[in-house]
């Protein structure tokens, strides 16, 4: 696969502080790619930049083999985004918005309505098309903003914690449509702290922290790096600790040592373990 997202060097400053320091990144065409690090580490930061919602300051970025500095508006053309804070309108119905985004993005009058109403099926919104915003679960307006980003059939799509707030039962719905998004050959760019989302939707992960791009493969390469078998002990001290291993004959002689140990788990490692020891932080961010 072709890398459709190419990032050289980028920089970014608020002032003194560093958002994003030197970030090295690939994409590839079809791919869904996972953006995991801690609060404040560069994540969403970055998304804006590449989806040209917020400038930089230094570096190269390039979409779909357009430079984005100067073609930002074929740039634009070839991405959906849906950040954090959904921006529907609320005095409008579902449909509603759906036309006015499509409006927005000068598709063909006899176009708007077989696109809205070809992946509001797709995405179940049938029923809800004359309701109004207001009224919808967290889980329904994430499905809307889904489609109206989806509408002028961009290539790439940026997702910004897209699970944020939903119950079990959305949050999964929301993965079956990520995932047949991607199936049509959308490519899927994700961040998230549910680390169990990033494993079980992501093809390659990337981990950045402090701006930088600490670690990237899939999710078995990455742990890999720490060590394929865990040993998860809870110690005298009442402390659970955790030890890596690359193969389960040494987490086997390990854990036969802990013999004050409470409790002792022998599992696989997960991208959860990878992350903590890599970035040496929780996936909410502290220490």
């Amino acid at each position: 696969m072709s890398d459709i997202i190419i990032a050289e060097g980028i920089v970014k400053k608020y002032g003194d502080r560093i958002a994003i320091n030197g970030l090295d990144l690939r994409v590839k065409e079809g791919e869904i790619f996972g953006f995991l690090g801690p609060n404040g580490a560069g994540k969403t930061t970055t998304v804006r930049v590449i989806s040209t919602l917020t400038d930089y300051c230094e570096g190269r970025i390039s979409i779909g083999g357009h430079d984005l500095a100067k073609n930002p508006n074929k740039v634009k053309k070839l991405m959906g985004v849906i950040q954090q804070h959904i921006s529907l309108d609320n005095d409008l119905t579902v449909k509603e918005n759906m036309m006015h985004h499509a409006m927005m993005h000068k598709i063909p009058k006899s176009e708007r309505v077989r696109r809205i109403n070809e992946l509001a099926d797709k995405a179940g919104l049938n029923e809800y098309m004359d309701s109004m915003i207001n009224t919808l679960s967290g889980g329904w307006k994430k499905r809307t903003a889904t489609v109206c980003s989806l509408l002028h059939e961009p290539k790439i799509l940026f997702l910004d914690e897209p699970t944020v707030g939903l119950d079990v039962q959305a949050r999964r719905a929301l993965w079956d449509m990520i995932r047949k998004l991607n199936d049509g050959g959308t490519t899927i760019f994700l961040t998230s702290h549910y680390i169990e989302e990033v494993e079980a939707l992501c093809n390659r992960v990337g981990i950045i922290d402090e701006g930088k791009l600490i670690a990237l493969g899939t999710p078995a390469e990455l742990c890999n790096k720490v060590g394929s078998t865990a040993v998860e002990y809870y110690g005298t001290d009442n402390k659970t600790e955790y030890g890596y291993f690359a193969s389960r004959e040494e987490a086997n002689e390990f854990a036969s040592s802990l013999t004050n140990a409470k409790t002792v788990i022998i599992r696989n490692t997960n991208l959860e373990d990878c992350f903590v020891e890599l970035t040496g932080k929780s996936v909410g961010g502290s220490r």
